[in-house]
């Protein structure tokens, strides 16, 4: 009799023999047990699948025609529920990007059973962690308050009810997130993944790291390595790219390419408060 329900799999790997020889391995493995929901060939054909499906896991080949699966693993961050994922992969060299964009495990190829089951216990582990984190979070939903609706944090052991309002942006720092309203910064647990379907319409995500209100969206601009920091008003920013100006504060924060469409829609439709 089984404990646990079995792990949601979707296979991403350009050989089909070594898809194959995969789902069979996962066909063995027990507590956790894994069902492999549907297979992609390409990280293109995994994405398009993700769109409209979700599942607990990807395992992952790196090297593939196309977008390899380090592009997709990257793109996969930007998901609101992300499944989690482990890269099955005949090249051990990229094992620490792999752990950058948050990879559970990373398996060389050929995988032994025990090393796959070890890898979805942590998968497994992984969830149960996220469903308690859900279950018991001191971030609450934005609720009604008598000016309206308020988001309630922890921030150092004070409870603070925050009018959504005045929130500014929301910013993933590590293990923690800050929370920028015009006057303050509050450091508060919790996640990006969790708060964005309680925040939209409200608020836009720009990028992995950071949700926007969209009533501070002030200005969409290019910058480059050629900007000098402080002068240029982009100092705080780590890469070159497209930046977003923060209203009241007058900062900036990064936008990712594939967001630079959904912020120009917000500035055309007037988000500006």
């Amino acid at each position: 009799m089984h404990t646990t329900p079995a792990l949601k799999v979707l296979l991403v790997d350009d050989e089909p023999l070594a898809r194959l020889r995969l789902r069979g391995l996962l066909e063995a493995c027990t507590e956790p047990r894994a069902e492999v929901l549907a297979e992609a060939g390409s990280a293109s054909q995994a994405q398009a699948w993700l769109r409209d499906h979700g599942c607990d896991l990807v395992l992952l080949d790196v090297q593939m025609p196309g977008p390899d699966g380090l592009q997709l693993a990257d793109a996969l961050r930007e998901k609101a529920v992300r499944p989690a994922v482990v890269f099955v992969t005949a090249h051990a060299e990229h094992a620490l990007r792999a752990f950058e964009l948050d990879a559970t495990d990373y398996l060389t190829k050929p995988v032994r059973r025990e090393r796959l089951q070890a890898a979805l216990a942590r998968v497994a582990e992984r969830l149960a962690e996220r469903a308690a984190a859900q279950a018991g979070r001191a971030v609450a939903a934005p609720e009604a308050g008598p000016g309206g609706e308020v988001i309630t944090i922890n921030d150092r052991g004070r409870l603070l009810r925050i009018p959504l309002a005045e929130v500014l942006y929301i910013k993933a720092e590590q293990k923690y997130l800050t929370l920028r309203t015009a006057t303050h910064s509050h450091v508060m647990d919790g996640s990006l993944a969790e708060l964005e379907p309680r925040l939209m319409p409200r608020f836009l995500r720009v990028h992995r790291n950071a949700l926007v209100a969209r009533d501070a969206v002030r200005e969409l601009e290019r910058h480059g390595e050629e900007d000098e920091g402080e002068a240029t008003g982009f100092g705080s920013l780590a890469e070159p790219g497209w930046a977003v100006r923060i209203a009241f504060v007058d900062e900036w924060l990064s936008v990712s390419r594939r967001q630079i469409a959904a912020v120009r829609e917000a500035l055309a439709a007037g988000g500006r408060g």
